[in-house]
């Protein structure tokens, strides 16, 4: 869901919470989904694992909170702590 693809931004959740993309289903089996403009030209497409973020009503707030017009340096910040602690948690070596 980014147009930026290998930058860390908040474009996902921004993307993700565009009230103006229609999602359906690429097939009977509902495990990919297409996003389609106003206009019916496909956006994005994304997995179930994707959509959840934004229909589950716990994880959409934090997505909300991210996609605000302030939120992709503390996205960036969150994302950047949360990676170093799960990185460093893996560290045998470093107690």
């Amino acid at each position: 869901l980014t147009d930026r693809v290998g930058v860390l931004s908040n474009d996902f959740c921004v993307n993700l919470l565009d009230m103006s993309i229609r999602w359906s289903p690429t097939s009977e089996a509902m495990e990919g989904y297409i996003g389609r403009d106003g206009q019916g030209s496909e956006r994005w497409t994304a997995s179930r694992a994707d959509l959840v973020f934004g229909s589950n009503s716990q994880l959409r707030a934090i997505v909300e909170v991210y996609a605000q017009d302030d939120g992709a340096s503390r996205f960036v910040s969150d994302f950047v702590q949360a990676w170093v602690k799960v990185m460093n948690l893996d560290r045998f070596d470093v107690r």
